[in-house]
């Protein structure tokens, strides 16, 4: 029976294009198992023979990928086109974990690189995450992970050919692949090859990460992942800035990355002086579009989308949403989020007039605003979107009057009342 509380029963696809439609109905009585393998040494073979290389680095992320693979298998229901993309994408992080290892390997001083205070976004996914990160990666003090140096980490990024490099246009040609598959998605998310990015999108080659669970409908994984220390995640996440950042620092990194939310202790171990960005918009409205957001990404590959493997339940689930912000809540009050390294950001606020949101967010952060910042901020801003600050795809909103509503409303109350978080 149905669960009129799951915003997941209900939603469909608005449709896809006829290539890809008829291309999985032609390929689906294909042995497609053995024309695109997705086993663990027929990707391993093919990575190292692509490079050159055979050492993947250290062991711990061997397992992870052993068991992602099997529950990938097991419960994602990949159609063709879904199971090219999924081969293609493993190659590509299976290859950047060959080159990283490769580049300590040759360079073993990389290691003794400094990462100074770097700033996170976290918050809800779709509380104006992405367009925050853009607007703040502006500021010539920051320097943020494209996608196109994340897919292709090395040779490590320099200054001087940084806006010319020709691993963009490899990265934008993913990119242009996605959206052929998913036009629906570029409306949604500011996504490209010269484009900053989540972590979780630079930190495939670990292996160990939210990401799986987002992009694929595999509830066994996203146990799997919850049983586990979050420590490898960041071990190799400061591993690969160390390494982007070699031949090209700025003062801070500024990253986003709303799933490190509830993990923020493991963050603060891995980088003791970072500060902490909590975009704050209405709860229920984020949760509304989470799900159109979740069902675009799956339905790259799959037909069976929100099925019987449904994933993404610490993301929708009314009690771990809540115990997401009770948590930051103690953790602010006990000390581990010190004053100066955390600060907040007001979703209407910042649509309204970003800049003065943007200039109070700085404050809280102990971080110079200077003139010339703002003014590019600004410039930004204007250009985006012909002034709209964010994404025009239109989903289903809960109606206030929906018991589902007045619950939510309920629960959350203490973190608006908190935070000074308006009902959208």
């Amino acid at each position: 029976m149905p669960d009129s509380n799951d915003r997941r029963e209900g939603w469909a696809l608005k449709g896809r294009p006829e290539w890809v439609s008829e291309t999985n109905r032609l390929t689906k009585f294909l042995d497609v198992d053995a024309v695109v393998p997705l086993d663990e040494a027929s990707l391993l073979d093919h990575a190292r023979r692509n490079t050159g290389l055979d050492d993947f680095g250290e062991d711990g992320w061997r397992e992870h990928f052993r068991v992602l693979l099997k529950m990938i298998e097991a419960e994602a229901k990949l159609n063709f086109v879904g199971r090219v993309l999924t081969r293609s994408d493993m190659l590509t992080y299976l290859e950047a974990r060959l080159n990283v290892t490769e580049a300590y390997k040759r360079h073993p001083e990389i290691d003794d690189e400094m990462v100074t205070e770097p700033v996170f976004i976290l918050g809800f996914g779709r509380s104006g995450t992405t367009i925050l990160h853009e607007t703040l990666s502006q500021d010539p003090q920051f320097r943020s992970v494209r996608r196109w140096e994340g897919l292709f980490p090395w040779p490590s990024p320099e200054e001087a050919t940084y806006e010319t490099d020709p691993r963009i246009a490899k990265a934008q040609g993913r990119v242009d692949f996605v959206h052929g598959i998913s036009p629906d998605w570029a409306s949604m998310h500011a996504w490209g090859g010269d484009i900053p990015v989540e972590d979780i999108e630079f930190t495939y080659s670990a292996f160990f990460s939210e990401v799986w669970q987002l992009g694929y409908q595999i509830p066994s994984w996203e146990r799997y992942f919850n049983q586990q220390s979050p420590d490898l995640h960041f071990t190799w996440h400061k591993r690969l800035i160390k390494l982007l950042q070699w031949k090209f620092k700025k003062p801070h990194w500024l990253f986003k990355n709303p799933t490190h939310m509830p993990r923020i202790p493991a963050l603060l171990k891995a980088y003791p002086d970072a500060k902490i960005v909590l975009p704050h918009r209405d709860p229920v409205t984020t949760a509304d579009s989470v799900i159109n957001v979740g069902g675009v990404i799956v339905s790259w590959r799959t037909d069976d989308i929100f099925g019987e493997n449904k994933t993404g339940d610490e993301w929708l689930d009314i009690d771990s949403r809540v115990k997401m912000w009770d948590d930051v809540m103690e953790w602010i009050d006990s000390g581990l989020m010190k004053p100066g390294f955390y600060g907040n950001i007001i979703y209407p606020e910042f649509m309204s007039d970003p800049m003065a949101a943007v200039g109070k967010l700085y404050d809280e952060l102990r971080l110079t605003l200077t003139p010339g910042a703002a003014g590019r901020m600004k410039a930004f801003l204007d250009a985006r979107h012909q002034g709209s600050h964010g994404n025009k795809n239109a989903y289903e909103k809960s109606a206030p009057t929906d018991p589902r509503t007045i619950e939510e409303r309920r629960r959350y109350k203490r973190y608006q009342e908190r935070f000074g978080v308006p009902n959208d």
